[in-house]
């Protein structure tokens, strides 16, 4: 089979895969796929590949893992709700509409009765005092209508299942949905924050530090004991979709736990006091972490790794009241009058301003009311943009004076303040990808801070969303290419305190996509850090190696396929296609900007349209102009989508990143905007979107928030269920290669919360791949096979992501710790107690 797999006639038993053979992972993923469907032979994951990568080495290891059976055993039922029809399907699309409706009327009626009252004020003095009733009302208002909407219509959460689509499935989504559009979840890192998730019901101690702005939804289920410490990027939400159910369960942490960056904690998960959960690591359903052990991986596992990098220091219940009651204040007296009643003295000061929103009589048919519209979004978008850019390239380098590295401070005082003004000035998503994926992105990060050493520029050298705790601390070595959303960990928090570190990536590295990278990372030059690795931060040093995984083991740095492009990286033709390459980047820049000030221009025009029609037909014109905002701005996307590529389909691609179809693909991610899906994630009307897009999505398929790169190389079968934070990504690029292809979902497939699919997969009927876990590319899933872990294999424990208790009742999980350093175990396993779905 490996003979006909790697196209040779004759493989020898002691034949290295890759070295030897000159097999790569996608190659090597067919093989496996094959060995699974022979009855006679145990099953091989991509693990065991990198693990003994010789026929011999391969037959000796799974011959000693125990006899094999003769026949493959009958596949491990999964629970799937029945197919909802198309009635209730509609209905629920409906009825989400109207609630969108109606919230737009009731905010139009209060802002536009607001805005009279202000503009009512006399002279500057009275707009701000005004500003600041109004304000602080509204604010107050919109914090409170969400958790008052969660007390009313859900009232407490407790374990149970709600099929999507029904009518308990809307009042789900409306609670989610107000919940985490509240202003209170930009708090993040507040004892405010925790004050608001107490106010929703969660059971929260004294002295718990949350940063991760993924609000949980299922609250009445958290609880978090005195001390605890939640890093950003971790998703605790008390909730799942499942085969076509939301299944709601308890998440526990006890006292003084530490939960680190890029985690997920499934639903019936705990941890007891003083346990400790690693970076860019999952617990599953069922998993529990015993008292003061530490665990990491996906599925997590048992380590010594400390990831409490940071002493505690004072800071107790007077600093943080202050910091909380300095926090409202800025907010009311500050921020919201001078959004608010900045306008009204806007309008009063600009006499073409105040004419375009209707002041005058109406203009709708005059062409100086659309000129004024586009000279005003010129002014409003670039000035912001190129504001934005001084600012994010000044003001943080005048605060960063106040912190000095490796110095632990208290949490709510003046540092950290600073230091989180300088994060949220200095991560700027928009700007982070104007310049990725160009030769231009090292000039931005530059600008800001980072350390980057001698240059060696490839035009690629950073893709885009690339994030940190501090720009001043973050250092990547000279010839290291980075994919996009990279984290730089170069902050650690207790739950008292933080100190700021410098986190060094080595030279000639290259990181795949999703990599969170610790300040005590223990990697060096010439390494491969792949997609969503948990990058080690005890042990020797590694280098001229590769690392994959969750936790991590080493794999060839690079194989022969991806360096059949080397060629193109030096001399002088190198020189004439990356001066091609930067012409072509900053033809697609312009277009990115140019597609945004048009974007500024239409809801500029919509709003003035609203406006001057506001006094012959009240704030419902004004909800309509909300409505009509979003609408029209789904579909100018999708239309700028469609233009990008030609109205042709996505092509499927494998070639050096220096020729013209590559450079054409990164234009299809850099111009079309896809942050306007997020208001239509659990609705019906993404997948209308998605299809008009290119991507093949069946009928009913439920998408909670499932990112997808290349939409057209997408196909989705009926009834899917696509987690919050799931990914779809259909290319992979490797040093100076890109690779792109079609992977495909049978119906009814479920991806887990944090989900990560790669291209050129297949995946069967049925099958649930769990949270947190990495797919390999070329992988194929059989129908029904339940997959988990990073990289993702079958897991033969078939209740080990059992649902939630029906009927009310919470399951009686059976529970065994995982044995240290297995990372081939598949976790605890439960017991499921049946039910109604309610």
């Amino acid at each position: 089979m490996l003979a006909d797999v790697v196209r040779v006639e004759q493989v020898p038993v002691d034949g290295h895969f890759f070295d030897d053979l000159g097999a790569d992972s996608l190659v090597m993923a067919h093989f496996c796929a094959r060995v699974r469907k022979q009855a006679d032979l145990p099953s091989v994951s991509m693990r065991d590949i990198y693990r003994y990568p010789t026929v011999r080495s391969l037959a000796t290891a799974l011959a000693d893992a125990g006899p094999t059976p003769v026949k493959s055993p009958a596949p491990a039922p999964i629970e799937v709700a029945a197919p909802v029809g198309t009635l209730p399907y509609v209905l629920c699309g409906t009825l989400q509409f109207l609630i969108f409706l109606g919230y737009s009327y009731l905010a139009a009626l209060v802002a536009a009765r607001g805005y009279e009252w202000i503009s009512a004020g006399s002279g500057s003095i009275g707009i701000y005092l005004r500003s600041v009733v109004f304000g602080g009302a509204s604010f107050l208002g919109v914090c409170i209508l969400p958790i008052l909407a969660k007390w009313i219509l859900i009232g407490r959460w407790k374990p149970r299942q709600i099929r999507i689509w029904s009518l308990a499935y809307v009042r789900f989504w409306t609670v989610k949905t107000l919940v985490r559009s509240n202003p209170l979840a930009l708090f993040a890192g507040s004892p405010l924050y925790v004050l608001y998730i107490r106010a929703l019901g969660a059971k929260v101690g004294r002295g718990v530090a949350i940063f991760s702005r993924h609000v949980p939804v299922c609250t009445d289920l958290l609880t978090v004991g005195d001390g605890t410490v939640i890093r950003k990027d971790s998703y605790f939400n008390g909730y799942r979709a499942h085969a076509g159910l939301i299944q709601t369960g308890a998440v526990t942490l006890g006292s003084d736990v530490v939960v680190s960056e890029s985690t997920v904690i499934d639903i019936e998960t705990s941890m007891g006091d003083g346990a400790q959960l690693g970076h860019a690591s999952s617990l599953l359903a069922g998993q529990a972490v015993p008292d003061g052990e530490h665990w990491h991986g996906t599925p997590g596992q048992r380590t010594d790794v400390d990831f409490l990098e940071c002493d505690p220091t004072g800071c107790g219940t007077l600093r943080r009241a202050v910091y909380t009651v300095s926090q409202l204040l800025s907010v009311i007296l500050v921020y919201v009058p001078l959004g608010i009643g900045g306008l009204a003295m806007l309008l009063a000061e600009v006499p073409k301003l105040n004419a375009l929103m209707g002041e005058g009589a109406l203009a709708l048919t005059g062409w100086r009311f659309y000129l004024d519209a586009l000279a005003m979004s010129f002014v409003l978008f670039f000035g912001s943009v190129l504001v934005g850019l001084v600012v994010v390239c000044t003001v943080p380098r005048v605060l960063n004076l106040a912190i000095k590295a490796d110095k632990v401070y208290p949490l709510y005082g003046f540092h950290y303040g600073v230091h989180r003004t300088i994060v949220r000035l200095t991560n700027v998503k928009f700007l982070s990808n104007l310049f990725g994926d160009s030769s231009y992105i090292v000039h931005y990060l530059r600008g800001i801070g980072y350390d980057l050493g001698k240059v060696v520029q490839t035009g690629a050298n950073f893709g885009g969303n690339v994030k940190h705790e501090s720009p001043y601390l973050s250092s990547v070595g000279s010839g290291t290419m980075v994919a996009d959303a990279l984290s730089m960990m170069n902050a650690d928090f207790s739950s008292t305190s933080f100190r700021v570190s410098r986190a060094s990536i080595g030279a000639h590295n290259f990181l795949g996509n999703g990599v969170a990278y610790p300040s005590k990372g223990k990697t060096g030059d010439n390494c491969l850090l792949a997609t969503k690795v948990m990058v080690p931060i005890d042990g020797k040093v590694r280098e001229n190696v590769g690392l994959l995984g969750s936790p991590a083991f080493e794999i060839p740095r690079s194989v022969e396929r991806d360096s059949s492009f080397d060629h193109l990286k030096t001399g002088e033709e190198f020189r004439r296609r990356l001066a091609a390459k930067n012409r072509h980047n900053i033809a697609s820049i312009g277009l990115c900007l140019l597609t945004r000030w048009m974007f500024v221009f239409v809801t500029i025009l919509l709003a003035g349209i609203a406006a001057d029609l506001y006094h012959a037909l009240g704030a419902a014109v004004i909800a309509l102009g909300i409505v009509s905002t979003l609408l029209s701005g789904a579909a100018y996307w999708v239309l700028v989508e469609r233009v990008v590529t030609g109205f042709k389909p996505l092509p499927v691609l494998l070639c050096s990143i220096y020729e013209p179809a590559m450079w054409r693909h990164e234009r299809y991610w850099k111009v079309p905007s896809m942050s306007y899906l997020a208001a239509f994630v659990g609705t019906p009307f993404i997948n209308v979107i998605l299809r008009r897009l290119g991507a093949r999505v069946g009928r009913r398929v439920f998408n909670d928030g499932c990112g997808m790169p290349e939409r057209a190389l997408v196909a989705i079968g009926d009834g899917c269920t696509l987690n919050e934070m799931s990914t779809i990504q259909c290319h992979s690029q490797e040093d100076g290669t890109f690779k792109s292809d079609h992977s495909t979902l049978g119906s009814q497939v479920t991806l887990g919360i944090g989900a990560h699919v790669h291209y050129g997969v297949t995946i069967g009927d049925c099958a649930v791949l769990t949270a947190g876990c990495f797919l390999m590319k070329g992988e194929e899933v059989p129908p029904h096979e339940r997959w988990g872990g990073n990289p993702a294999r079958g897991m033969r424990d078939a209740h080990n992501q059992a649902p939630a208790a029906l009927n009310g009742q919470r399951n009686h999980l059976a529970q065994r710790a995982q044995p240290a350093g297995r990372p081939e175990a598949n976790g605890p396993s439960a017991t499921v107690s049946g039910g109604k779905v309610q």
